[in-house]
């Protein structure tokens, strides 16, 4: 019989995300300057404190700011519920889905925090290589990748639903 993940799953990987997230965030905010940077391995890595008013990669940030507001809080709570009805349905075809859906709404509530309480997203991970460098990101969009990827693994190691994932 194929074991079914637990509901616990995908709740304690949101809150997980969530508090790394926020408080790696409140440290940034604590131990920085808006715009500060400081290296941490120089020609490839820094910690920064950047705000994102849009989407990835800054994304409709030049947009009015309270339609733009409405939008992504109304396009994170739309995801959220998405998820939480398609887990049941995802979990009956393997564990690994719990996490990636853990993962990936942890990571969008945590975004989604920072959108009410700051008006912008928190930024502070910032790699670069030569001159080629990465928009700066933060844990909870970091989950969301990993997510995002746990996710499309778990589907292509049971595009049919009968093989077992991670059992």
């Amino acid at each position: 019989m194929k074991k079914i993940g637990s509901p616990f799953v995908p709740l304690a990987w949101l809150a997980g995300v969530v508090v790394l997230d926020q408080l790696s965030k409140a440290l940034v905010m604590a131990s920085f300057r808006l715009y500060e940077l400081k290296p941490v391995i120089p020609g490839f890595f820094n910690l920064t404190y950047l705000t994102n008013t849009g989407a990835a990669f800054g994304m409709l940030a030049g947009e009015e700011s309270v339609w733009r507001q409405a939008f992504f809080v109304g396009v994170a709570l739309v995801a959220l519920v998405i998820m939480c009805l398609s887990y049941r349905e995802f979990r009956k075809q393997g564990r690994l889905f719990g996490h990636a859906i853990g993962m990936i709404a942890g990571g969008a509530v945590g975004n989604l925090i920072d959108r009410l309480r700051f008006g912008a997203v928190v930024d502070f991970l910032d790699f670069y290589l030569k001159g080629y460098h990465w928009p700066a990101f933060n844990v909870a969009d970091s989950a969301i990748t990993v997510g995002v990827g746990l996710f499309l693994l778990a589907s292509w190691l049971a595009p049919d639903g009968k093989k077992s994932v991670l059992e």
